[in-house]
């Protein structure tokens, strides 16, 4: 999920500090970024949200 790296790393953000705001282990935010893992609705709806993707939460589940 190439998309999510490049928005977390245009906002300075490291993959803790995402992990962190959204509620969820490092490496698990780490295996969804790398398409390891796909989040379930409310996970990817919080990723979202803290990576400022809007109602395009659902991208994250198509991955």
């Amino acid at each position: 999920m190439n998309f999510l790296k490049s928005r977390r790393i245009s906002k300075n953000q490291k993959q803790v500090d995402v992990a962190k705001a959204v509620g969820i282990s490092g490496g698990y935010y780490s295996m969804v970024e790398t398409g390891e893992r796909r989040p379930s609705p409310e996970v990817a709806k919080r990723i979202a949200d803290v990576l400022g993707f809007g109602n395009e939460w659902y991208r994250l589940l198509d991955r």
